[in-house]
């Protein structure tokens, strides 16, 4: 039987294949990493946490810049770089979102708003405080989106910005995207406080803890938060509880965390509660939904087409990119 529904028929089918383009981009990343010379490097994929990046999109607007840590390639697609781009990336192609030369970890696109993905636990911290400035230095009302892991949320980096953001005021939503697991260790053996959105009255600064299962709840923090910041209120920091289903990155095999618990989580899985909702209210036909898939299906095999057919970086790409000023006196030609 439908009910009420506080969100449109639209709003939940771009859920739906936004979650599923990120769910199906990691898959089939996935299993081209474990074939011997496709993918190299690490991969630390989002499956399980789709709804963060899903309710996140609907609560902003595309100007306002993102910043993520190394598990990058779903807050990326959904800031609405191609997947071509994105796969040509993690095969180290020219064709990459990053030339080939930054892969799994170091995604970015200014033209989409999203500055990386980083490799350094809780460096993109400082760097999103300065995303915020910078637009407040501009005079915009755009709002920076700092993701970060539980596993971060133990950098020094964290508290120096928490205090520099409040006391200059920034246009800024710090989100902790809470996976219960930094690497394999828990949050509950890593800290005297578990919950990590506490972490903000230590500054005056308002925080919360969200589900991070449900694009709705998502969606509903994440904007009333970005509200407080273009009305000049200040940072916010979420707590989104997520989890992922896969390991840390792909080569972790999770052993430290029981297969009940994985399950649990499974149960919970963001893309069927919301597959079910769109079903209930009769929001798309079993065939409407199969042609979502179809799309998502066809895109992401593209995406692969396009990877394994682009070139490698020449040699003569080495160092570019590299300094800003190309006449640095200590590059050697």
């Amino acid at each position: 039987m439908a009910t009420e529904q506080k969100y449109t028929k639209e709003t939940y089918l771009y859920w739906y294949e936004l979650m599923q383009l990120i769910r199906q981009f990691e898959l089939k990343a996935e299993e081209k990493y474990k074939m011997a010379g496709k993918i190299r490097g690490f991969f630390h994929a989002y499956v399980g946490q789709e709804a963060i990046a899903a309710g996140c999109m609907t609560a902003t607007r595309q100007e306002d810049p993102f910043i993520t840590a190394y598990r990058d390639h779903g807050l990326g697609l959904a800031k609405g770089m191609s997947a071509n781009a994105c796969m040509a990336e993690l095969y180290g192609k020219e064709t990459g979102c990053a030339k080939g030369k930054g892969g799994s970890m170091h995604f970015f696109s200014k033209e989409h708003y999203f500055f990386g993905g980083h490799g350094i636990v809780g460096a993109q911290i400082g760097v999103g405080a300065g995303l915020a400035f910078a637009e407040q230095y501009k005079g915009t009302d755009n709002v920076a989106l700092v993701f970060f892991g539980d596993g971060a949320a133990r950098q020094g980096i964290l508290h120096e910005t928490f205090n520099m953001a409040m006391l200059w005021n920034l246009p800024v939503v710090f989100i902790c995207e809470n996976n219960h697991y930094a690497m394999g260790t828990s949050v509950q053996r890593t800290s005297n406080v578990v919950d990590i959105y506490k972490i903000a009255d230590a500054y005056d600064m308002p925080g919360d803890k969200v589900d991070g299962m449900t694009p709705e709840t998502v969606h509903e923090a994440v904007a009333r938060a970005v509200k407080r910041a273009r009305e000049k209120g200040g940072p916010t920091l979420l707590e989104i509880k997520t989890y992922r289903y896969k390991g840390h990155s792909i080569s972790d095999p999770g052993k430290y965390r029981t297969k009940d618990e994985l399950e649990k989580y499974k149960s919970q899985d963001p893309i069927q509660r919301v597959l079910a909702t769109i079903k209930d209210n009769n929001f798309a036909t079993d065939e409407e939904i199969q042609a979502i898939d179809q799309k998502i299906n066809d895109i992401v095999e593209e995406s692969v087409k396009f990877a394994e057919e682009s070139a490698f970086p020449s040699e003569s790409e080495l160092l570019k990119d590299v300094y800003v000023d190309p006449n640095y006196e200590f590059i050697v030609d």
